[in-house]
């Protein structure tokens, strides 16, 4: 009988109707793809940054002036090249990446009995890199457009000549590092997200609403951009081989990461840092109160 019970609390928690995904995994791509609109300009600043002083030790440029001279230098509408990449990763990735949090903590849970923190950071880890691994194609095509100003090719034609000339593997260029980011972004942003709730809930007077997500995401946001910015560095570095002739040959991400070291110092692992965290931090908070909003009028619980 309890058997019984427990396997239809189970349905009930976990419904498998097209609705039901439809509704999971779309509030969650839709809140990231709005979030991811609205920052933008930071994203592309933030590239710009990691590119400087490639095997260099020497004073970088701030994100105010940076953004002043590529403002003046490629007009206003630089600040949005990879704009349509960005957003459809936004959907897949975004959407994969909250959506398969919850079943995964569930499965955890199952199998763990548990819902510590560790199952959290564990259920994040695993939906991050699952989601970067799947989508990683586009976020190759974005910076590449992000640091090209001048190409009049659309996505699918800068796509077609990234396959063409690099072979289809280029698609696929810093995915281990990028899984790497994005499982540490997943499992620090969520676990945090996840875990600051339950303890403002339980040692403060906030209850489940707008404010207990503001304080919560804004948490969230600041860990995951420590803990993330020098992947996103390396993963960036990576991508952009092919395109810049100053990058180094690096064999893979811990490649990367020993000779950004050994040429450009500790800060160069934290080369816009800045603009990472002026992105991630807004873009986070966004996210979760946008996506919360959008579970009530679906119908679905709370994170």
């Amino acid at each position: 009988m309890a058997a019984d019970s427990a396997s239809a609390d189970g349905k009930q928690k976990w419904g498998v109707s097209a609705s039901d995904v439809v509704y999971h995994f779309g509030t969650s791509g839709i809140s990231v793809a709005a979030a991811t609109g609205i920052t933008h300009p930071l994203d592309v600043l933030k590239v710009r940054l990691q590119m400087q002083l490639v095997g260099q030790r020497g004073p970088l440029i701030g994100m105010g002036k940076l953004s002043a001279q590529v403002v003046k230098s490629e007009g206003l509408r630089s600040l949005y090249l990879g704009l349509t990449p960005a957003l459809t990763r936004s959907v897949l990735y975004g959407g994969l990446r909250l959506g398969l949090y919850e079943p995964t903590k569930y499965v955890c849970e199952l199998a763990f009995e548990s819902t510590n923190i560790l199952v959290k950071i564990a259920s994040g880890a695993f939906s991050g890199s699952v989601a970067t691994a799947l989508t990683n194609p586009v976020e190759v095509l974005k910076v590449r457009i992000q640091m090209n100003a001048r190409t009049t090719r659309g996505p699918v034609q800068e796509l077609q000549k990234i396959a063409s000339e690099e072979g289809i593997t280029a698609l696929w260029k810093g995915v281990r590092p990028a899984m790497a980011r994005a499982a540490t972004l997943t499992a620090s942003q969520l676990a945090t997200y996840d875990e600051s709730k339950r303890v403002l809930t339980r040692w403060t007077s906030l209850e489940e609403g707008f404010y207990l997500h503001l304080v919560s995401s804004t948490i969230s946001g600041s860990v995951s951009t420590m803990v993330t910015a020098p992947m996103d560095m390396v993963k960036t570095r990576l991508m952009l081989q092919q395109e810049s002739k100053t990058v180094g040959s690096y064999k893979n991400g811990l490649h990367c990461a020993s000779q950004v070291l050994q040429t450009e110092g500790l800060q160069g692992l934290y080369k816009g840092g800045f603009a990472i965290f002026a992105r991630l931090a807004p873009q986070t908070t966004i996210t979760f109160i946008l996506c919360e909003k959008l579970r009530e009028l679906a119908g679905l619980k709370a994170i």
